[in-house]
């Protein structure tokens, strides 16, 4: 079976990361997968070190008839059984390219935003949608499309390894007692990290006393102050999962998110979180049992659940129950899911 994957994405984020790990699993697994992406990006780039092939497109528009055609070129002299889109400027270019074909396109949608052009993106040229959890399923069925046309193949990522995690109270010279608050992810305002300072506003002196920040992504590295809480900003790192192994609690405050594979990295490697309850955040976390979850934008509720995290006994049970969760959601089972849809699409 031959996958074309188109993905525009010009940086390394999640989306990117599920099209890698699903391309090389899809080749693991005996399947021909070829990957369409911006030129120099970080998707193809790593793909092209694993040796999975690759083509470039610019991608520049949602509607780039220039690259709808390089595009069209490439599926007409690849003859791909199925084009797979993983985004919203890949699914539109996808469209114009396939004008006139008939081989199947497939679209995975990533978030819980309200539709665009419903009628021209959503319509029946594409041939299934796969939402990547039950919240953006329903979102898009609240945004006029059919619900037998969307399949719901969650997220998956591989069990992070953390040989050396880093002692962050060592590298920084922090006390041993300090409890370490991490925040992973581009630190952009749907991410949250407008709601710390008010967060940190809701804790108690103590509490505030004995807690350090660590922000793991972005460019700037260095001391941070949010409101009352201290920290450190340590910009892109490489050894991600090492870097959060170091952590005691992840701090989730992200106010859209349409599952969280982060959240799924945090539970493997025993960081239990605490996140806003939003999108499919809470069908990965059983709030109680492996973290805690809090109502959108209730800072102070967030900082309660932080207090309760203060005590190493509550963090220890959570951590135990992490594991087994993470592993529902494997790079595996989200493979076998998208060749359910692609098998269900092929036999039809």
């Amino acid at each position: 079976m031959r996958s074309l994957h188109v993905d525009a994405g010009r940086s390394w984020r999640g989306g990117q990361r599920q099209v890698f790990l699903l391309t090389t699993s899809l080749r693991a697994r005996g399947k021909e997968p070829l990957v369409v992406g911006v030129g120099g990006s970080p998707l193809l780039e790593r793909l092209q070190a694993t040796g999975i092939a690759t083509a470039s497109v610019p991608m520049r528009s949602d509607w780039d008839l220039r690259s709808a055609k390089r595009l069209r070129s490439i599926i007409r002299a690849w003859h791909p059984d199925i084009v797979h889109a993983h985004d919203a400027r890949a699914h539109a270019v996808a469209l114009i390219a396939l004008a006139g074909d008939t081989t199947p396109l497939v679209v995975t949608r990533r978030v819980t935003f309200p539709l665009k052009s419903v009628r021209v993106k959503y319509g029946l040229r594409v041939t299934r949608f796969i939402a990547i959890s039950n919240a953006v399923r329903n979102a898009m069925v609240r945004s006029g499309v059919d619900g037998q046309r969307i399949e719901v193949v969650h997220s998956g990522v591989p069990t992070p390894l953390a040989p050396a995690p880093r002692d962050w109270r060592k590298e920084l010279g922090w006390s041993r007692d300090v409890v370490i608050a991490g925040v992973v992810g581009a630190m952009t305002a749907e991410k949250g990290t407008d709601a710390l300072r008010h967060i940190g506003a809701w804790l108690t002196e103590d509490t505030i006393e004995r807690t350090r920040l660590v922000l793991l992504g972005g460019a700037s590295r260095g001391p941070i102050k949010l409101g009352p809480l201290r920290g450190h900003q340590a910009g892109f790192v490489t050894e991600v999962h090492n870097a959060m192994a170091g952590l005691d609690v992840l701090w989730h405050p992200a106010s859209e998110e349409g599952l969280g594979t982060v959240l799924i990295d945090a539970l493997a490697l025993g960081v239990p979180p605490i996140a806003f309850d939003v999108g499919g955040v809470a069908e990965i976390i059983q709030n109680g049992q492996n973290g805690l979850l809090v109502p959108l934008g209730d800072v102070r509720d967030f900082a309660a659940a932080h207090e309760t995290m203060m005590d190493a006994a509550n963090r220890e049970r959570f951590a135990r129950e992490g594991p087994s969760r993470a592993a529902v959601f494997s790079v595996e089972a989200m493979t076998e899911g998208v060749e359910r849809v692609y098998q269900r699409i092929l036999t039809a």
